[in-house]
Protein backbone atom coordinates (compact mmCIF):
# COMPACT_ATOMS: atom_id res chain seq x y z
CA UNK A 1 0.00 0.00 0.00
CA UNK A 2 1.50 3.19 -1.21
CA UNK A 3 1.32 6.13 2.00
CA UNK A 4 -0.57 9.17 1.21
CA UNK A 5 1.43 12.17 1.03
CA UNK A 6 1.38 16.07 0.01
CA UNK A 7 4.31 17.83 -1.86
CA UNK A 8 5.09 21.20 -1.20
CA UNK A 9 5.81 23.15 -4.40
CA UNK A 10 5.23 26.90 -3.78
CA UNK A 11 6.16 29.17 -6.72
CA UNK A 12 7.80 26.65 -9.00
CA UNK A 13 5.32 23.86 -9.47
CA UNK A 14 5.52 22.72 -13.57
CA UNK A 15 9.04 25.12 -13.59
CA UNK A 16 12.55 24.07 -13.65
CA UNK A 17 12.69 23.99 -9.68
CA UNK A 18 9.71 22.24 -9.03
CA UNK A 19 11.02 19.32 -11.20
CA UNK A 20 10.70 16.89 -7.58
CA UNK A 21 7.09 17.71 -7.56
CA UNK A 22 6.45 17.66 -11.35
CA UNK A 23 7.91 13.92 -11.12
CA UNK A 24 6.00 12.68 -8.37
CA UNK A 25 2.34 13.97 -9.36
CA UNK A 26 3.43 12.18 -13.02
CA UNK A 27 4.38 9.05 -11.29
CA UNK A 28 5.13 7.36 -7.69
CA UNK A 29 5.37 3.38 -6.83
CA UNK A 30 5.39 4.73 -3.27
CA UNK A 31 3.71 7.70 -1.70
CA UNK A 32 0.16 8.32 -2.93
CA UNK A 33 0.39 11.96 -3.87
CA UNK A 34 -3.19 13.64 -2.43
CA UNK A 35 -1.97 17.39 -3.03
CA UNK A 36 0.23 19.47 -4.07
CA UNK A 37 0.99 22.92 -2.26
CA UNK A 38 1.68 26.03 -4.54
CA UNK A 39 -1.02 29.31 -4.12
CA UNK A 40 0.19 30.61 -7.34
CA UNK A 41 -1.67 27.43 -9.21
CA UNK A 42 -4.65 26.94 -6.22
CA UNK A 43 -7.76 25.58 -7.56
CA UNK A 44 -6.12 24.09 -10.40
CA UNK A 45 -5.66 20.49 -11.48
CA UNK A 46 -1.98 19.34 -11.44
CA UNK A 47 -1.74 17.04 -13.98
CA UNK A 48 -4.14 19.12 -15.93
CA UNK A 49 -1.51 21.92 -15.20
CA UNK A 50 0.98 19.64 -16.23
CA UNK A 51 0.73 17.69 -19.06
CA UNK A 52 -2.99 18.64 -19.86
CA UNK A 53 -4.06 15.58 -18.47
CA UNK A 54 -6.46 15.57 -15.48
CA UNK A 55 -5.36 13.36 -13.00
CA UNK A 56 -7.55 14.18 -9.50
CA UNK A 57 -4.62 15.72 -7.65
CA UNK A 58 -5.48 19.12 -6.46
CA UNK A 59 -3.57 22.29 -5.71
CA UNK A 60 -3.90 23.69 -2.85
CA UNK A 61 -3.10 27.33 -1.43
CA UNK A 62 -1.64 26.71 1.55
CA UNK A 63 -0.67 23.79 3.60
CA UNK A 64 -3.87 24.64 6.27
CA UNK A 65 -6.32 24.27 3.19
CA UNK A 66 -4.68 20.75 1.81
CA UNK A 67 -5.89 19.79 5.41
CA UNK A 68 -9.10 21.03 5.71
CA UNK A 69 -9.74 19.42 1.75
CA UNK A 70 -8.44 16.07 2.69
CA UNK A 71 -9.73 13.46 4.42
CA UNK A 72 -7.36 12.92 7.00
CA UNK A 73 -3.85 14.13 6.99
CA UNK A 74 -1.40 12.68 5.43
CA UNK A 75 1.40 10.64 6.68
CA UNK A 76 4.24 12.48 4.62
CA UNK A 77 5.08 15.94 3.39
CA UNK A 78 7.58 15.77 0.66
CA UNK A 79 9.62 19.13 0.69
CA UNK A 80 9.58 19.45 -3.77
CA UNK A 81 11.17 21.95 -4.46
CA UNK A 82 15.03 21.59 -5.74
CA UNK A 83 16.65 25.51 -6.01
CA UNK A 84 20.07 25.67 -6.84
CA UNK A 85 20.83 27.30 -3.36
CA UNK A 86 19.53 24.35 -0.91
CA UNK A 87 19.92 25.92 2.09
CA UNK A 88 16.61 26.65 3.77
CA UNK A 89 15.70 30.39 5.42
CA UNK A 90 13.41 30.72 8.05
CA UNK A 91 9.84 31.21 5.85
CA UNK A 92 10.60 27.77 4.50
CA UNK A 93 11.28 26.05 7.92
CA UNK A 94 8.49 27.22 9.45
CA UNK A 95 6.48 25.76 6.62
CA UNK A 96 8.29 22.34 7.50
CA UNK A 97 7.91 23.09 11.31
CA UNK A 98 3.96 23.55 10.45
CA UNK A 99 3.45 20.40 8.93
CA UNK A 100 5.85 18.44 11.82
CA UNK A 101 3.22 19.86 14.39
CA UNK A 102 0.24 18.80 12.01
CA UNK A 103 1.43 15.49 12.56
CA UNK A 104 3.56 14.23 9.25
CA UNK A 105 6.74 13.16 8.47
CA UNK A 106 8.82 15.29 6.37
CA UNK A 107 10.88 13.75 2.94
CA UNK A 108 13.36 15.88 2.16
CA UNK A 109 15.70 15.93 -1.14
CA UNK A 110 17.82 18.38 -0.64
CA UNK A 111 21.20 17.75 -0.58
CA UNK A 112 21.36 19.70 2.87
CA UNK A 113 19.80 17.60 5.20
CA UNK A 114 17.38 18.38 7.66
CA UNK A 115 18.98 15.40 10.15
CA UNK A 116 22.20 17.00 10.92
CA UNK A 117 20.24 19.99 12.06
CA UNK A 118 19.38 20.48 15.66
CA UNK A 119 15.97 22.48 15.46
CA UNK A 120 14.45 20.26 12.80
CA UNK A 121 15.71 17.27 15.39
CA UNK A 122 14.57 19.03 18.27
CA UNK A 123 11.20 19.66 16.42
CA UNK A 124 10.27 16.33 14.84
CA UNK A 125 11.05 14.60 18.44
CA UNK A 126 8.73 17.05 20.29
CA UNK A 127 6.24 16.31 17.46
CA UNK A 128 6.92 12.46 17.17
CA UNK A 129 7.64 12.57 13.47
CA UNK A 130 9.92 11.51 11.52
CA UNK A 131 12.68 13.36 9.41
CA UNK A 132 13.89 11.79 6.02
CA UNK A 133 16.99 12.93 4.14
CA UNK A 134 16.55 10.61 0.99
CA UNK A 135 19.79 11.88 -0.46
CA UNK A 136 21.67 11.48 2.62
CA UNK A 137 24.41 8.99 1.74
CA UNK A 138 25.16 5.68 3.30
CA UNK A 139 28.02 5.67 5.60
CA UNK A 140 31.37 5.66 3.91
CA UNK A 141 31.80 1.68 4.96
CA UNK A 142 28.89 1.14 2.65
CA UNK A 143 29.47 2.43 -0.07
CA UNK A 144 31.38 1.09 -3.25
CA UNK A 145 34.22 1.25 -5.18
CA UNK A 146 34.05 1.22 -9.15
CA UNK A 147 35.36 -2.86 -9.72
CA UNK A 148 34.78 -2.97 -13.73
CA UNK A 149 32.64 -5.60 -12.64
CA UNK A 150 30.46 -3.65 -15.60
CA UNK A 151 32.66 -5.28 -18.22
CA UNK A 152 31.24 -8.09 -17.47
CA UNK A 153 27.37 -7.18 -17.62
CA UNK A 154 25.92 -8.53 -20.71
CA UNK A 155 22.78 -7.07 -20.82
CA UNK A 156 22.40 -3.78 -22.90
CA UNK A 157 22.42 -0.70 -20.88
CA UNK A 158 21.54 2.69 -22.33
CA UNK A 159 21.87 6.08 -20.78
CA UNK A 160 19.20 9.01 -21.20
CA UNK A 161 21.65 11.86 -20.72
CA UNK A 162 21.09 15.40 -21.49
CA UNK A 163 22.42 19.44 -22.42
CA UNK A 164 21.51 20.72 -19.38
CA UNK A 165 20.01 19.69 -15.85
CA UNK A 166 15.97 19.70 -15.48
CA UNK A 167 15.49 19.00 -18.87
CA UNK A 168 13.32 15.33 -18.58
CA UNK A 169 15.86 12.71 -18.62
CA UNK A 170 13.93 10.88 -15.90
CA UNK A 171 10.75 11.34 -17.34
CA UNK A 172 11.82 10.23 -20.95
CA UNK A 173 13.89 7.29 -19.51
CA UNK A 174 10.86 5.94 -17.31
CA UNK A 175 8.54 6.70 -20.16
CA UNK A 176 10.70 4.05 -22.17
CA UNK A 177 10.87 1.65 -19.46
CA UNK A 178 7.23 1.86 -19.59
CA UNK A 179 6.90 1.07 -23.21
CA UNK A 180 9.16 -1.64 -23.52
CA UNK A 181 7.51 -3.10 -20.45
CA UNK A 182 4.36 -3.14 -22.54
CA UNK A 183 5.87 -4.85 -25.02
CA UNK A 184 7.02 -7.67 -22.65
CA UNK A 185 10.54 -6.75 -22.47
CA UNK A 186 11.52 -6.61 -19.14
CA UNK A 187 13.37 -3.27 -18.44
CA UNK A 188 15.46 -2.19 -15.09
CA UNK A 189 15.36 1.32 -14.21
CA UNK A 190 18.44 3.00 -12.81
CA UNK A 191 18.16 5.98 -11.26
CA UNK A 192 20.53 8.57 -10.24
CA UNK A 193 18.62 11.47 -8.67
CA UNK A 194 16.52 12.12 -5.54
CA UNK A 195 13.28 12.23 -7.59
CA UNK A 196 13.30 8.71 -8.72
CA UNK A 197 14.45 7.57 -5.09
CA UNK A 198 11.21 9.61 -3.91
CA UNK A 199 9.56 7.52 -6.56
CA UNK A 200 10.56 4.06 -5.62
CA UNK A 201 12.56 3.09 -7.74
CA UNK A 202 14.20 -0.10 -6.72
CA UNK A 203 17.56 0.85 -8.05
CA UNK A 204 20.20 3.83 -7.74
CA UNK A 205 21.52 6.65 -5.65
CA UNK A 206 21.42 10.45 -5.47
CA UNK A 207 24.93 10.30 -7.07
CA UNK A 208 25.69 14.06 -6.47
CA UNK A 209 26.02 14.10 -2.92
CA UNK A 210 28.50 11.96 -3.16
CA UNK A 211 33.01 12.41 -3.29
CA UNK A 212 34.19 11.29 -6.88
CA UNK A 213 35.87 8.46 -5.28
CA UNK A 214 32.77 6.97 -5.06
CA UNK A 215 29.92 8.08 -7.52
CA UNK A 216 31.55 5.76 -10.15
CA UNK A 217 31.45 3.09 -8.05
CA UNK A 218 27.95 3.54 -6.58
CA UNK A 219 26.42 3.96 -10.52
CA UNK A 220 28.43 0.55 -11.46
CA UNK A 221 26.95 -1.08 -8.32
CA UNK A 222 23.32 -0.03 -8.98
CA UNK A 223 23.52 -1.42 -12.71
CA UNK A 224 24.77 -4.32 -11.09
CA UNK A 225 22.63 -5.31 -8.68
CA UNK A 226 19.67 -3.98 -11.32
CA UNK A 227 21.55 -6.87 -13.41
CA UNK A 228 20.56 -9.80 -11.11
CA UNK A 229 17.14 -9.44 -11.84
CA UNK A 230 17.20 -10.44 -15.33
CA UNK A 231 16.18 -7.33 -17.15
CA UNK A 232 16.53 -7.63 -20.90
CA UNK A 233 17.68 -3.93 -21.43
CA UNK A 234 18.84 -1.65 -18.55
CA UNK A 235 17.92 2.30 -18.78
CA UNK A 236 19.89 4.60 -16.43
CA UNK A 237 18.89 8.25 -15.61
CA UNK A 238 21.61 10.73 -16.20
CA UNK A 239 22.05 14.09 -14.53
CA UNK A 240 23.04 17.62 -15.86
CA UNK A 241 25.03 17.67 -18.56
CA UNK A 242 28.31 15.77 -19.90
CA UNK A 243 29.69 19.69 -20.80
CA UNK A 244 28.09 21.59 -17.82
CA UNK A 245 30.59 23.04 -15.64
CA UNK A 246 28.69 23.26 -12.54
CA UNK A 247 28.29 19.19 -12.46
CA UNK A 248 30.33 16.30 -12.81
CA UNK A 249 27.17 13.47 -12.65
CA UNK A 250 27.34 12.99 -16.04
CA UNK A 251 30.81 11.71 -15.93
CA UNK A 252 30.38 9.29 -13.06
CA UNK A 253 27.11 8.00 -14.80
CA UNK A 254 29.02 7.18 -17.99
CA UNK A 255 31.79 5.49 -16.40
CA UNK A 256 29.89 3.90 -14.01
CA UNK A 257 27.22 2.18 -16.37
CA UNK A 258 29.82 2.04 -19.48
CA UNK A 259 26.33 2.20 -21.58
CA UNK A 260 26.18 1.13 -25.12
CA UNK A 261 24.19 3.62 -26.02
CA UNK A 262 23.12 7.13 -25.14
CA UNK A 263 19.49 8.57 -25.93
CA UNK A 264 20.06 12.42 -25.50
CA UNK A 265 17.29 15.02 -24.27
CA UNK A 266 17.18 18.46 -25.29
CA UNK A 267 15.68 21.44 -25.03
CA UNK A 268 15.45 23.38 -28.05
CA UNK A 269 14.11 26.64 -26.67
CA UNK A 270 16.30 27.50 -23.84
CA UNK A 271 19.05 29.97 -24.43
CA UNK A 272 21.21 29.19 -21.38
CA UNK A 273 21.92 26.71 -18.78
CA UNK A 274 19.00 26.60 -16.04
CA UNK A 275 19.97 28.79 -12.96
CA UNK A 276 23.05 30.05 -14.84
CA UNK A 277 22.00 33.18 -16.84
CA UNK A 278 25.70 33.34 -17.87
CA UNK A 279 26.15 30.38 -19.34
CA UNK A 280 24.87 29.87 -22.80
CA UNK A 281 23.35 26.28 -23.56
CA UNK A 282 25.65 24.10 -26.20
CA UNK A 283 24.96 23.02 -29.63
CA UNK A 284 24.04 19.44 -30.07
CA UNK A 285 26.56 19.00 -32.29
CA UNK A 286 28.96 19.80 -29.80
CA UNK A 287 27.18 17.72 -27.10
CA UNK A 288 26.93 14.70 -29.53
CA UNK A 289 30.46 14.85 -30.57
CA UNK A 290 31.76 15.49 -26.63
CA UNK A 291 29.27 12.45 -25.50
CA UNK A 292 30.84 9.88 -28.19
CA UNK A 293 34.37 10.41 -27.75
CA UNK A 294 34.09 10.60 -23.88
CA UNK A 295 31.82 7.26 -23.62
CA UNK A 296 32.93 5.23 -26.68
CA UNK A 297 29.18 4.45 -27.50
CA UNK A 298 26.71 6.13 -29.90
CA UNK A 299 23.61 8.89 -29.72
CA UNK A 300 20.92 6.67 -31.05
CA UNK A 301 18.11 9.08 -30.25
CA UNK A 302 17.09 13.02 -29.34
CA UNK A 303 14.49 13.30 -27.00
CA UNK A 304 13.03 16.96 -27.20
CA UNK A 305 11.77 18.79 -24.57
CA UNK A 306 8.56 21.02 -25.35
CA UNK A 307 8.72 24.21 -23.05
CA UNK A 308 8.31 27.15 -24.55
CA UNK A 309 6.63 25.71 -28.21
CA UNK A 310 3.96 25.60 -29.37
CA UNK A 311 2.38 22.43 -31.02
CA UNK A 312 3.01 23.88 -34.21
CA UNK A 313 6.91 24.88 -33.14
CA UNK A 314 7.66 21.30 -31.73
CA UNK A 315 6.49 19.34 -34.76
CA UNK A 316 8.71 21.15 -37.40
CA UNK A 317 11.48 20.93 -35.15
CA UNK A 318 10.85 17.40 -34.58
CA UNK A 319 11.36 16.79 -38.19
CA UNK A 320 13.70 19.39 -38.57
CA UNK A 321 16.05 18.02 -35.74
CA UNK A 322 15.45 14.33 -37.29
CA UNK A 323 16.86 15.64 -41.00
CA UNK A 324 19.90 17.64 -39.31
CA UNK A 325 21.15 14.65 -37.71
CA UNK A 326 19.84 11.85 -38.60
CA UNK A 327 18.36 10.55 -35.87
CA UNK A 328 15.17 9.35 -34.81
CA UNK A 329 13.49 12.30 -33.10
CA UNK A 330 10.56 12.60 -30.68
CA UNK A 331 9.12 14.46 -27.20
CA UNK A 332 8.06 11.48 -24.98
CA UNK A 333 5.38 13.40 -23.45
CA UNK A 334 3.96 14.19 -26.38
CA UNK A 335 4.50 11.76 -29.36
CA UNK A 336 5.26 8.39 -26.97
CA UNK A 337 8.13 6.23 -27.15
CA UNK A 338 7.85 4.23 -30.60
CA UNK A 339 11.04 5.62 -32.16
CA UNK A 340 12.99 4.76 -29.34
CA UNK A 341 11.83 1.54 -28.72
CA UNK A 342 12.24 1.06 -33.01
CA UNK A 343 15.93 2.16 -32.66
CA UNK A 344 16.73 -0.39 -29.51
CA UNK A 345 15.03 -3.20 -30.88
CA UNK A 346 17.42 -2.42 -34.42
CA UNK A 347 20.66 -1.92 -32.22
CA UNK A 348 19.86 -4.80 -30.20
CA UNK A 349 18.16 -7.45 -31.84
CA UNK A 350 18.04 -9.84 -29.00
CA UNK A 351 15.62 -7.83 -27.50
CA UNK A 352 13.10 -9.51 -29.88
CA UNK A 353 13.43 -12.71 -28.41
CA UNK A 354 11.51 -11.60 -25.40
CA UNK A 355 8.07 -13.03 -25.53
CA UNK A 356 5.33 -10.05 -26.87
CA UNK A 357 2.21 -10.19 -24.91
CA UNK A 358 -0.79 -11.11 -27.14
Amino acid sequence: MKSKAIVYSENEFGKLDGKVANGLVRQSDKYQIVGVVDSTKAGLDSGEYLDDVPNGIPIYRTIYEAISNLSEVPKYFIYGLAPLTPHLGKDQQEVIFTAMRMGMNIVNGLPSFLTDDAAYRKMAKECDVKIHDVRKPPLMKYLHHFTGQILQVKTPVVTVLGTDCAVGKRTTALKLVEALDAMGIRAAFVTTGQTGLLQGSKYGVAIDVLTSGYATGEVENAVLQADKGRPDIIIVEGQGALSHPAFTSSSAIIRGAMPKAIILQHPPKRVHRCDYPNLPMPTLESEIALLQVFSGSPVIAITLNHEGMTEEELTAETKAYQNKYGLPTTDVLKNGCDKLVNSLLVLFPSLLKSPIPK
